[in-house]
């Protein structure tokens, strides 16, 4: 899985040392990365074979979705370009974080490293680009993870393997788990 994670993320430093540090590029790094993250992140659940993991991921993902959307309705913050008034909060901020976080509860802070760094540079891309303030940036990232703290838990490898022993006495069978 961490194999998964460190080929995709690869795409952003590629991106981030290929481009020239303009505008635009920086934000169209981060228009690539917010769907890395989370692709990454439901990819890992099919990689480690894992339902119940990405039954999870939907609902934190699509509660994500709901409450970041659900709030730049709402509050109608104008972004600091002056383009609309949907700042508040970012998503695409919302989205990296979301994946991020998930890879953190699911499988373990040490598999989630790369993705909270490529998170982090969704966010700063965000406010380099002048899409969206700090303020709407920290939000994005704190609904991103809080819906994985609701609705994750943490991915218990466990197999189960039926086993037999017989003798000339004894017949015994019975399974053998670990976790």
């Amino acid at each position: 899985m961490i194999k998964i994670i460190k080929r995709s993320l690869f795409v952003l430093v590629f991106l981030t040392i290929s481009l020239n540090a303009r505008n635009e590029n920086i934000q169209k790094a981060g228009d690539i990365v917010q769907i890395l993250v989370p692709l990454s992140a439901y990819g890992a659940t099919f990689y480690m074979d894992d339902e119940e993991g990405r039954n999870q991921f939907y609902k934190s993902f699509f509660s994500t979705v709901l409450v970041t959307h659900g709030l730049k309705y709402t509050v109608k913050e104008e972004r600091p370009d002056g383009s609309n008034t949907q700042s508040f909060p970012s998503g695409h901020t919302s989205a990296a974080f979301q994946g991020a976080s998930f890879i953190h509860y699911r499988y373990g802070l040490k598999k989630a490293i790369i993705p909270y760094i490529a998170a982090t540079f969704v966010g700063y891309s965000r406010v380099y680009s002048e899409q969206h303030y700090l303020h709407d940036v920290v939000a994005g990232a704190i609904i991103g993870a809080y819906s994985n703290y609701y609705f994750v838990t943490k991915y218990k490898n466990m197999t189960i393997k039926p086993i037999a022993y017989m003798s000339d006495d004894v017949s015994m069978y019975g399974l053998n788990i670990k976790f």
